[in-house]
């Protein structure tokens, strides 16, 4: 890269927000930069590697339209189908929720939806970190970038969110995540209470191995999330595992505002994460696609960035507000002890169970 470059669109952060929304605004004809800190996309992972199927996306976000387009990619990199949800409490009681998914191997995937973003022209920069902007111009750690529109694809700690003057994830929860090997049942297992605090731990099966991982909040948690996985590792007998990789993951719903001047954020830096179980990728790839399309169109003159605002709030908006209100009432009522957890499982039952993971109203 030169020292000063001058793009149309410039997208912070190669994940799946930013591979999307390099992809759409290079396929409306705008010049896109694309710039990653990290040496190699999607390494090292931090995710839980879990899709759930097009049609548990769509129930989800009703009026998300086109899915198939989005989520399309090459069966090869389904790791492994996957039949439904395991919620354990604290007591090892069982609520199996049927819902369809499959597994895949986040690095390989963050990959394929990057290339996919430079086959339609994108271009990718990486071991380029974003400093900050000044005067409409992105300084980052090889060289000045212009820009007529800046998307901000950089994870809950946004630093594209707060030189926009937008507001950054509050209260954040620390997660963490590794690899074993051995084989699993067909299904994702959730367990509350017993050994993450306000969160949970999993287990989500691959081929031949899992991805295992536990989170918790600060709020109720007395040790740090490593000590919590150390815990989840040894009750549940796994010898060996890969190199633990921690992140934070957004817990309180949207932010407020997620367009400011000429630059937006989107997925994780916008709160587009569901509050109840961490889930992001799908979300980030809707945010994404609106936030492609819009600031292609924006350089042509002919939208504006609040246009993505409208876009993305009228799929997601309620529904991750309705997430972020139940992981509120779980956070008050079921994560006092392990009794309250067992005892509001218990009350709530396999239907509200069932509310609770897709992002619906608890009651009636």
């Amino acid at each position: 890269m030169t020292e000063k470059t001058k793009v149309d669109v410039l997208v912070v952060g190669s994940g799946p927000a930013g591979s999307t929304a390099a992809k759409y605004a290079a396929m409306s004809g705008a010049n896109v930069m694309m710039i990653e800190r990290r040496p190699e996309v999607g390494v090292p992972v931090r995710c839980g590697e879990y899709m759930p199927a097009d049609s548990e996306v769509v129930n989800m976000f009703p009026t998300l339209k086109d899915e198939e387009s989005l989520y399309r990619i090459p069966a090869s990199m389904k790791c492994r189908e996957t039949e439904g949800i395991m919620l354990v409490d604290p007591k090892g009681r069982e609520t199996l929720l049927e819902m369809p998914g499959y597994t895949i191997d986040r690095d390989l995937y963050d990959q394929y939806l990057a290339k996919c973003a430079m086959d339609e022209g994108a271009e990718l920069v990486m071991n380029c970190a974003f400093h900050g902007i000044e005067n409409g111009v992105a300084k980052t750690s090889q060289g000045d970038i212009e820009y007529k529109v800046i998307i901000g694809a950089d994870g809950p700690g946004s630093r594209v969110a707060r030189n926009l003057g937008l507001q950054r994830n509050r209260n954040p929860y620390p997660a963490v995540t590794a690899q074993v090997e051995g084989d699993f049942e067909p299904y994702l297992y959730m367990f509350f209470g017993d050994i993450a605090p306000g969160a949970y731990s999993w287990i989500i099966p691959k081929d031949g191995r899992a991805n295992i991982g536990v989170g918790c909040s600060p709020r109720f948690a007395k040790e740090n999330v490593s000590v919590y996985m150390d815990k989840f590792v040894e009750k549940r007998g796994f010898k060996d595992h890969s190199r633990i990789e921690g992140k934070y993951v957004p817990s309180e719903g949207p932010i407020p505002r997620t367009v400011s001047g000429n630059g937006l954020v989107v997925g994780d830096a916008a709160g587009q994460v569901i509050s109840v179980n961490g889930g992001g990728i799908p979300l980030a790839m809707i945010g994404g696609r609106i936030a492609g399309n819009v600031a292609g169109a924006t350089v042509k003159g002919q939208a504006t960035l609040d246009d993505y605002e409208r876009e993305w709030r009228s799929i997601m908006e309620k529904p991750l507000k309705t997430a972020a209100f139940n992981k509120k009432l779980a956070d008050t009522f079921g994560f006092r002890s392990e009794w309250s957890t067992c005892f509001c499982m218990r009350m709530l039952g396999k239907r509200r169970l069932n509310n609770l993971i897709r992002c619906k109203s608890l009651f009636p």
